[in-house]
């Protein structure tokens, strides 16, 4: 019996000095003075488990700068073969491949959208891979060339975070 408080003792100093070392964790020294962190995502994934995987973290990055005091203004770009997973319509191919994630992705363009993150594709992409622009998720703004809206918003103020 002795032996089990020890070690309960043991389990609840850890999670106490966990907890405490967590909550110190945060990037103070990176957003300074900061009110709006204005970031465009360029996103050019061939994998579709590691593209949704990055639109989970995307999320999570805008939450962590708002529960760090800073306004996330985000854009996305979607360029190259990411396309392939942004359509209502995929290539059965894709579809054969992919089935379960294209799920999860779609979801993750919505939960994006409900955060108020902008996002972009690329008819450039489109075109190269083949994609029907009249079958891309509904969240999506069709662009030109999603070279040039990157040009753009940098310019303007934005700051490129490549995801590839």
């Amino acid at each position: 019996m002795k032996k089990l408080f020890q070690y309960t003792l043991l389990i609840l100093s850890l999670a106490l000095a966990t907890s405490h070392a967590s909550s110190q964790i945060n990037d103070r020294a990176a957003l300074a003075d900061l009110k709006v962190g204005q970031a465009v995502f360029l996103i050019d994934i061939a994998d579709a488990k590691k593209m949704n995987f990055y639109l989970e973290v995307i999320q999570g990055t805008f939450k962590g700068m708002q529960a760090q005091g800073v306004t996330p203004d985000f854009l996305m770009v979607y360029i190259g073969p990411s396309v392939q997973y942004l359509s209502t319509s995929p290539t059965a191919e894709i579809e054969n491949k992919h089935s379960a994630v294209l799920m999860e992705i779609e979801t993750n363009v919505e939960k994006l959208a409900a955060l108020g993150i902008k996002q972009e594709i690329c008819a450039v992409a489109t075109r190269a891979f083949g994609i029907d622009n009249k079958t891309l998720l509904p969240d999506l703004n069709l662009v030109g060339d999603g070279f040039i809206s990157l040009i753009g918003y940098q310019a303007q103020g934005y700051h490129l975070v490549p995801v590839y």
